[in-house]
């Protein structure tokens, strides 16, 4: 009930309107790879997916925002499931993806954000855990996804949301190819996130 109603409030303050461009939402295992404009970003992607998506969907966030207070805490693990990164203290054999890979088991999907950080100007740099993700995990369908406006709803620094309008657009799903080396793999992943901008 609780990730119901959180689901419908960040959609209310977000002003959500979500688009499905060659693509349908699906129970099967996915990577949502995402541009990173706010803090609100997991929760609005996550709260986009219809229903039985969600439940089976686990946002990816750095342990550091997420663990700092109760009811942050609580919202995460509690409510809705998330996947906490502790990006100050990454140890050779239990990296990030390794966690990610156990954690999803046969069923789970996940949403991350391969930038690593909030950009401020544009999509920046894609981080590698995206291909290594891929690489490890062929099976997985990589589905882009858009944010539009949210930076300005939660901008930084701010704690409360202002009631904006923003766009969720997820895109056609994509994988690694054979082969395929992993500059070359990244940069696609960004132009497809960056292409449904234009759409």
């Amino acid at each position: 009930m609780t990730a119901t109603l959180l689901a419908a409030l960040a959609k209310l303050l977000s002003g959500a309107s979500v688009r499905w461009i060659d693509c349908q939402p699906d129970t099967c295992q996915r990577v949502y790879f995402a541009n990173h404009t706010s803090h609100l970003d997991a929760l609005v992607v996550w709260a986009a997916l219809p229903h039985e998506v969600r439940m089976l969907t686990r946002p990816v966030a750095a342990k550091d925002y997420w663990e700092g207070g109760r009811l942050r805490r609580y919202l995460a693990t509690r409510v809705f499931d998330a996947l906490l990164i502790d990006r100050k203290d990454i140890k050779v054999h239990q990296s990030p993806v390794d966690l990610m890979i156990r954690e999803i088991g046969e069923t789970k999907s996940l949403i991350v954000f391969p930038e690593g950080s909030r950009g401020t100007d544009g999509i920046g740099e894609f981080k590698s855990g995206l291909y290594y993700l891929s690489k490890k995990r062929p099976d997985l369908e990589l589905v882009p996804v858009h944010i539009d406006n949210l930076n300005r709803v939660l901008p930084r620094g701010e704690f409360l949301p202002v009631p904006l309008l923003s766009c969720i657009s997820f895109g056609p799903p994509m994988w690694l190819e054979s082969g395929e080396p992993k500059a070359d793999f990244l940069l696609r992943a960004r132009e497809a996130v960056r292409r449904l901008k234009e759409v």
